[in-house]
């Protein structure tokens, strides 16, 4: 750590840089400097991350803790530090309150920092392993359709619900590693987004491709020990997991092709278990399920709108405007009517489908 800082001062005077890695590494909320002087904050916090590269101080493969928390949330931080002064020299807009501080707390908190090795810090915010309701958003119809394809009066196959657990995991976790990759350039423009590890530079995208690489090569082993029929199907969803990002670029409607994606377990679980299709049961289980994924993708979208709107890219946030309550509505009775359906034609209404503990 040492020798990288003594390195990267070293560069940096050479080129005569008016940023200093070193006061980077000690601005903190309470440093009277930067409130008597917002204007180098400023300057600062305008510099993308791979400014640092940019400048010959090159981001290391494996950077400590500090170093990770400083590249990912600096900008963060001075936003916050910035806000506090209430305005900027020089400048009349005023800063955002609060979000910047919140965010980089609540990143440099995660369990990850706490308890994985510094290494491995970076692949596993790539993958999201912080934030697990996505992998549950994955696993839900998958144990959905697993259970309905049960013999009646019996549980659920434990191996098949163990194995689609995993699954969701790496199959998540190589959704968000496409997903970062193809949208680094856009991800750096939106406040929420722009301390992911590609996006930030901490991670190059050849480090994402190559543990996309090892994510995909992990389902593969899971996807082997289901029948021959499931994996041909399960193969297919490959091309809904690789351009779902891309959607975004093109229609208002990216939720529903991330319902198409999010909600393909609904059609596996059942083959696996049955070793076919029957469309009657497995179909409006899907369309539920893509329903669902409007409603909750829709609200979560909302966040970004402002940003969306800057950057250029759609989503049924921007499509729906005001009239978001009633679309929500709209696709939440349509998820309760094609589950019902669902269960109807399973005869799960029959005494002998219903599991008595």
């Amino acid at each position: 750590m040492a020798i990288w800082l003594s390195n990267s001062l070293r560069r940096l005077r050479l080129r005569s840089s008016p940023i200093s890695i070193l006061s980077i590494l000690s601005a903190s909320p309470s440093s009277s400097s930067h409130r008597q002087n917002p204007s180098s904050v400023e300057n600062i916090e305008h510099l993308p991350l791979t400014t640092f590269g940019t400048l010959g101080c090159p981001i290391p493969l494996f950077p400590s803790r500090r170093v990770l928390d400083v590249l990912c949330c600096y900008k963060l931080s001075l936003a916050s530090i910035s806000s506090s002064s209430g305005s900027t020299e020089g400048s009349g807009n005023r800063r955002p309150e609060g979000g910047g501080k919140t965010q980089a707390l609540s990143s440099s908190s995660s369990w990850i920092h706490s308890y994985l090795p510094v290494s491995v810090q970076p692949y596993a915010l790539l993958a999201r392993l912080d934030k697990p309701i996505g992998t549950w958003l994955l696993a839900w119809p998958c144990m959905w359709s697993i259970t309905m394809a049960a013999s009646p009066g019996e549980l659920p196959d434990l191996k098949m619900l163990a194995l689609f657990g995993t699954g969701a995991v790496l199959l998540r976790g190589a959704g968000c590693t496409i997903n970062d990759l193809l949208d680094r350039d856009i991800d750096i423009k939106v406040e929420r987004t722009k301390c992911r590890p590609v996006a930030s530079g901490i991670l190059t995208p050849f480090q994402g491709l190559s543990f996309l690489g090892l994510q995909l090569f992990l389902g593969l082993g899971i996807l082997l020990q289901l029948n021959n029929y499931s994996r041909i199907l399960g193969a297919s969803s490959l091309l809904l997991v690789f351009s779902y990002p891309l959607m975004k670029r093109f229609t208002f409607w990216p939720q529903a092709y991330l319902g198409l994606t999010f909600n393909w377990g609904a059609l596996l679980g059942w083959s696996a278990v049955m070793e076919g299709l029957d469309l009657a049961i497995v179909l409006p289980l899907y369309c539920s399920g893509i329903c669902w994924t409007l409603v909750y993708d829709t609200i979560y979208a909302h966040q970004d709108k402002e940003d969306d709107l800057k950057v250029g890219v759609k989503s049924t946030a921007l499509r729906f405007g005001s009239s978001t309550k009633y679309w929500i509505a709209g696709f939440g009775a349509a998820c309760i009517t094609f589950l019902s359906l669902s269960g109807y034609n399973a005869e799960l209404e029959q005494h002998g489908r219903i599991i008595h503990f």
